[in-house]
């Protein structure tokens, strides 16, 4: 990793949770390069981690994530030519945002303050979403005269319909934390003070769960929203048929019949 100091993303696993969290506050947590890779590489670990089963991504100081900074990167070294935009936001912007999307753990987004860009989409692109009441939520793309990258044209429509999606896109106007929960954006809204207690109330229930389940169930929400309906429900049928080879699936079963509360251990 060149550039980046481990401070500007603080890591810690603390019962079973991978934490997450960008620690930029003087530029609100306008994501670099550098972070941006950490960030990838940290979900990659914690799908193939055992010991992980839930993850939090938030942030430090007043702002979540107020799009990205795109210094610090890989000199572009002389005259842009085409196909030059294309790459940058392929290998950058869109593999952050699959990252969450493909991690094998639930990823719950704690919003503390400001999301606007890309990350807005690197909240809305996690499974949960918990925002403190000072959020606020911006597609500010347009005010630069920019189309939304980022997943952002395909997060948006899943979560609150096309045309609401537009309007948000069109205007690029600021919604507070009360509306993105009216609208569907996010499943909570907290007081400041209490928003990493609840995202650690809400990460510590996950990652006592079936996480194969979970990762499954993931995977099938996900993918139902792009595919017909034969072949979510054909889906569905492995999913579950290779579910049923896990220790927790079994588990699950076994305290049905014992009638007594599972003990899930993530395998």
């Amino acid at each position: 990793m060149t550039g980046i100091t481990e401070d500007e993303v603080l890591h810690r696993i603390e019962n079973n949770v991978s934490w997450i969290t960008l620690n930029r506050p003087e530029a609100m947590n306008a994501v670099t390069w550098d972070q941006r890779e950490r960030v990838i590489a940290l979900l990659a670990e914690a799908s193939a981690d055992p010991a992980v089963r839930a993850v939090v991504v938030t942030a430090t100081g007043k702002g979540f994530c107020a799009g990205a900074d795109l210094r610090g990167g890989p000199a572009a070294g002389g005259e842009r030519v085409a196909g030059d935009v294309a790459r940058m936001i392929r290998l950058g912007a869109q593999r952050l945002i699959t990252a969450v999307l493909d991690c094998e753990k639930p990823v719950l987004a704690a919003v503390n303050g400001t999301a606007a860009g890309i990350g807005a989409h690197l909240a809305l692109a996690c499974d949960l979403v918990i925002a403190a009441e000072p959020a606020r939520f911006i597609e500010v793309f347009v005010r630069r005269g920019l189309v939304p990258d980022g997943g952002g044209a395909y997060l948006l429509p899943r979560l609150v319909g096309p045309q609401k999606a537009k309007e948000l896109m069109f205007f690029g106007d600021a919604v507070p934390a009360a509306e993105a929960e009216r609208l569907g954006l996010v499943n909570r809204v907290v007081a400041a003070e209490e928003l990493e207690a609840t995202a650690r109330a809400w990460a510590e229930r996950l990652a006592q769960g079936p996480t194969r389940a979970l990762a499954m169930t993931k995977q099938l929400v996900n993918a139902s929203l792009d595919g017909d309906r034969a072949a979510s429900l054909t889906a569905e049928a492995t999913a579950q048929e290779i579910n049923m080879t896990t220790a927790d699936a079994n588990e699950g079963v076994a305290s049905f019949v014992e009638r007594r509360t599972p003990k899930y251990l993530g395998r």
